[in-house]
């Protein structure tokens, strides 16, 4: 591959609805879930032989380079670009276009995440090889889940017309981007067969995209032109600083992709992809026992119970269960959290509750 491909993940995400494992100073990216490898390092892992540490960058804020930085420590300290402060994805894209541009005007850059699965890991390397390919004709590149469930918690993308086959791999034009659905909606579009989820994954040229915020975020182009003049030089610091807090937090899909014109997708089929968006997801990419339990770092104890996940943070207290199923019951030091596994989207009601009433020591 072209020594101008360059890997952009970002890592700056609090995420809460992993909580109570996951907190404001210990984020999903950081921790292990199945694995000797925090889901930041297997991110990482999965790059190798296609992108080199070099050219791999971070986006992250400044209290989560830290640890980033000691789990990965090939990265070069260089290539973590740090937010003042979270903005959105529109921003952390723009940030590390603006930094790629100014190091190599013709690179080009996947957008990666920090945080999801992905379990065929040669398949994904392929998808950004041809992605690679076909960002040279201009286009907006972005990786279609091919959808098996009618989930409302992700994005879906509108696949259109085969624009053209690559290395075996169809490439569509992507006709529309569409918010999280109903279930009646999802239902539909699952039937019909020609939605994808929003993986949250692109591919693209740093001009083409600083082009397209150009067009549609000209305050943000602004913003990003000025951290880029002053990127490298004794004012840059103080120049993110002064600037970034004034950035109108938005998503790259809300903000760009909705209106973008030349967007391909890459259905893909088969990637084993999940982004972790709740615990009962993680039935989806780890193997349970065959109770159909998933225990995770705990002393369990289990007498007729089916289909729950038990998580303990490195605590040696014994979880025994007697007679329960679906559930979902996560142990840590100052919090235990007990709910249904149907229910688990509502933990972020929970964390919200905790905001609200100034509870900020279990967040």
């Amino acid at each position: 591959m072209d020594n101008n491909f360059y890997a952009v993940i970002m890592a700056g995400g609090g995420g809460t609805r992993l909580w109570p494992l996951s907190r404001s100073t210990r984020p999903k990216q950081t921790l292990k879930l199945g694995s000797e490898r925090t889901l930041f390092q297997l991110a990482c892992d999965r790059l190798d032989g296609l992108f080199p540490p070099d050219r791999i960058l971070v986006v992250t804020v400044a209290e989560q380079a830290v640890e980033l930085q000691q789990q990965v420590p090939e990265i070069p300290t260089e290539n973590y670009l740090l937010e003042p402060m979270p903005r959105g994805t529109a921003s952390v894209v723009g940030l590390g276009a603006t930094v790629l541009y100014k190091r190599d005007p013709q690179a080009v850059m996947a957008v990666l995440t920090a945080d999801h699965f992905i379990e065929d890991v040669p398949y994904f390397q392929k998808l950004l090889r041809v992605a690679y390919k076909v960002s040279q004709s201009n286009m907006l590149v972005t990786l279609g889940i091919t959808p098996t469930v009618p989930a409302t918690g992700y994005g879906y993308i509108h696949r259109g017309d085969l624009l053209d086959t690559v290395d075996g791999q169809p490439v569509n034009k992507a006709l529309a981007f569409k918010e999280k659905p109903t279930v009646e909606a999802a239902q539909k579009m699952l039937n019909e067969r020609d939605h994808d989820w929003n993986s949250g994954m692109f591919i693209w040229q740093a001009k083409d995209i600083l082009a397209e915020i150009s067009i549609q975020m000209p305050d943000l182009a602004a913003t990003l032109e000025s951290i880029g003049n002053a990127w490298g030089t004794t004012s840059q610091e103080m120049v993110i600083h002064e600037l970034w807090p004034k950035i109108i937090p938005q998503t790259i899909d809300y903000g760009i992709m909705e209106h973008a014109q030349r967007v391909a997708v890459l259905p893909a089929a088969g990637l084993g992809w999940s982004d972790v968006g709740s615990w009962d997801s993680l039935f989806e990419v780890l193997a349970p026992n065959k109770e159909g339990n998933i225990l995770l770092n705990s002393q369990n104890l289990s007498i007729g119970t089916q289909n729950n996940l038990v998580l303990s943070d490195g605590s040696d207290r014994l979880i025994a269960t007697i007679g329960v199923e679906d559930l979902v019951i996560i142990d840590t030091a100052d919090v235990l959290l007990v709910c249904k596994r149907e229910d688990a989207q509502k933990i972020r009601e929970a964390v919200q509750i905790l905001k609200e009433q100034g509870q900020t020591r279990y967040l």
